[in-house]
């Protein structure tokens, strides 16, 4: 077997758009299976993209032999429960972000994997896979920027849409839940540690009882990362890595566009210098790196574990916003 053969839990959005056709363009994955709670909408779905197979449930997905591994677009609180669905079919796992609804839950799948030893399953967070965010790691590690204090990042939409599945509290919805929690990975990711404590607050919506918007501060052995997520601002998206000589600017860090090169930069002593990223998908980038630790049978790039640590100061900041006090971790 020289491909992996994907099935796709749901005609979310992002999947139609974004990660299927990216997927389709990869060297060691096709897309060949796709379901949706109704058929006809899987079967639009597949027509479009070129799929060979649609279902009307995920149930008749999983038990379908020619799908190697599911790629799972549901909402959040869903992740879980057919994470382990499709672990008990027999199949490889990419799950999207965030993990779980709570920390304990993202616990009980990574409790849950321990059966499957043979199968693959990783957190989809694709700006990770993307060259500028590689660069962006190793320039920190090379010490062009001295040593690392301090990380900011800022992350918005708008969306006031009451029946949209981000402003619905019991699938999971909220901005903490949907882009904070890159904001709290790309802190992990640079420092490379968890953090020792954190606080947060969040801004709640009346009309829909989740977070609007989202302040938090993690606090770091090293240095510290603060971040910002709105659900109701301007569109923007900038991330900041300062160091005791020099910092990074990475100017589209998480939407990072498939069609024309990424820029970044560093600035040290020496001045400003402008970083040019090669054209790239890194939806397509993701798959690949997920298909060949599926097909070489090795580690995936991101273990499941880091997901969990990521779930466990998503769930400290929302306590930190409940309480008014730093929550230790």
């Amino acid at each position: 077997m020289d491909i992996v053969r994907w099935g796709v839990l749901s005609t979310a959005k992002i999947g139609i758009e974004k990660v299927i056709p990216a997927m389709q363009q990869g060297r060691y994955s096709r897309v060949t299976a796709i379901a949706s709670r109704r058929a006809d909408k899987a079967r639009r779905a597949a027509a479009k993209l070129g799929i060979a197979a649609s279902f009307g449930s995920y149930e008749a997905l999983l038990a379908d032999n020619d799908v190697d591994a599911v790629y799972i677009p549901l909402p959040n609180h869903l992740h879980v429960p057919w994470c382990i669905q499709a672990l008990e079919a027999g199949k490889h796992v990419l799950c999207e972000k965030p993990l779980a609804m709570t920390y304990p839950e993202a616990q009980s799948l990574l409790a849950a994997t321990a059966e499957y030893p043979e199968l693959k399953i990783m957190e989809a967070f694709m700006y990770r896979h993307h060259p500028q965010w590689l660069e962006a790691k190793g320039l920190v590690a090379e010490g062009r920027i001295g040593t690392l204090r301090t990380v900011h990042s800022f992350f918005s939409y708008f969306n006031d849409e009451a029946d949209n599945i981000r402003n619905l509290p019991e699938a999971g919805g909220g901005g903490l839940m949907d882009i904070g929690c890159y904001c709290i990975s790309l802190a992990r990711f640079i420092f490379d540690a968890e953090p020792r404590r954190v606080c947060g607050t969040l801004e709640i919506d009346s009309r829909f009882g989740t977070d609007r918007m989202g302040c938090g501060l993690l606090e770091f052995d090293r240095g510290t990362a603060t971040f910002t997520c709105g659900t109701q601002l301007f569109p923007y998206q900038r991330v900041n890595i300062y160091g005791t000589r020099g910092r990074i600017e990475i100017e589209i860090p998480f939407n990072a566009p498939p069609d024309r090169p990424c820029r970044m930069s560093y600035e040290d002593p020496d001045g400003i210098h402008e970083i040019e990223l090669p054209l790239c998908d890194q939806y397509r980038i993701q798959g690949d790196l997920m298909s060949q630790s599926i097909l070489e049978d090795r580690p995936v790039p991101t273990p499941l574990s880091d997901g969990v640590a990521n779930m466990r100061v998503v769930e400290a900041i929302k306590t930190s916003a409940n309480s008014g006090n730093w929550v230790s971790l």
